[in-house]
């Protein structure tokens, strides 16, 4: 039997390929390798995925419903699907909306029709993202929270697939769990990241940006931390009740915001430089801060983040260090 994971070739899909082979699961690899970021970098990680034994890749865009259904439509080995694949990014999303809408609502209607398919699937878990709290105040972020005020098209997008998600798991009976990632970081992670664009800067002895002047909180989550938790969810579908689909939406985060000029000072440390620090203003689509409440999470799956950013960062800084020959 086999695992379909969406966006494999990307930084969550990477580790969570890993993870699920190293236990001795079959994972069938879906990436386009778009250019958003360095293809190389997902080309490495491909690389790595490529040794295994158990794994399978078909690039493709997960828009393009024909190519998507060649692979996969009726497959009969496939009991669980992870999509993970997304136009990822708030400031992007100012410059390429057609982008957003093509991976993120396209692609997701495109997943959730292949599901249908799947004559042995047991679960659909899927990425949401903590940006679909937008404008909420309230603190912690709790999925009780009403979500009606996006403040970036990306947000508004991952809004989308929870609703669609929902839908599809009414009419259709099929188990369904969007999970709202918070602010991911670890080794192979995405260069558009604060980890990545921040260590970057300091070996590179360039400044480094403080948006809202520094005034930022983040909810740094370690990746093994996401993965073990996404682990969990994906060996326990939700079951319809009375009155209620079998759709679930948890947050998957690590309980624990950090300030932004703490999270340097770490890196600080895990690099050996000084941060060259240049104030900025909030940027169009930013939130000031987000905080995961996890109660749900941790009641359903025993889900609990182990990794402080004093654990987490060093680790990253390793990898980077290792990746680019420093």
């Amino acid at each position: 039997m086999s695992i379909v994971v969406t966006g494999a070739a990307g930084f969550i899909g990477y580790h969570l390929s890993m993870a699920l082979m190293s236990r001795g699961e079959k994972v069938i690899g879906i990436d386009n390798l778009n250019d958003y970021y360095d293809v190389r970098l997902k080309e490495a990680r491909l690389a790595r995925l490529s040794d295994q034994t158990g794994f399978t890749f078909h690039r493709v865009n997960i828009a393009d419903r024909d190519a998507l259904f060649s692979h996969l439509e009726r497959d009969e080995s496939v009991t669980q699907v992870v999509h993970l694949a997304a136009q990822a990014g708030v400031r992007y999303s100012l410059e390429n909306p057609y982008a957003y809408i093509e991976a993120n609502v396209m692609g997701q209607v495109v997943i959730l029709e292949l599901c249908r398919t799947l004559p042995n699937l047991a679960h659909l878990v899927y990425a949401s993202s903590s940006s679909v709290y937008g404008g909420n105040v309230d603190l912690p972020f709790s999925e009780k929270d009403r979500v009606d005020h996006p403040v970036s098209l990306y947000a508004a997008t991952k809004k989308a697939d929870e609703l669609m998600g929902h839908v599809y798991a009414h009419l259709h009976g099929m188990p369904m769990t969007g999970l709202r990632f918070f602010t991911v970081y670890g080794p192979w992670g995405r260069p558009d990241m604060a980890a990545y664009i921040f260590t970057k800067a300091l070996f590179e002895g360039q400044p480094i940006q403080l948006f809202n002047h520094g005034d930022m909180r983040r909810d740094f989550t370690y990746v093994d931390d996401i993965v073990g938790g996404v682990m969990r969810v994906m060996d326990k579908p939700p079951v319809a009740e009375t009155g209620k689909a079998p759709h679930r939406v948890y947050n998957i985060g690590n309980n624990n915001p950090e300030n932004l000029t703490q999270y340097i000072k770490v890196l600080e440390e895990a690099t050996g430089k000084t941060a060259i620090l240049e104030p900025a203003p909030m940027q169009p689509g930013d939130v000031r801060e987000t905080y995961a409440d996890i109660t749900g999470i941790e009641r359903d799956f025993g889900f609990r983040p182990q990794t402080l950013i004093e654990q987490g960062i060093p680790k990253f800084v390793a990898w980077y260090r290792d990746y680019h020959g420093i």
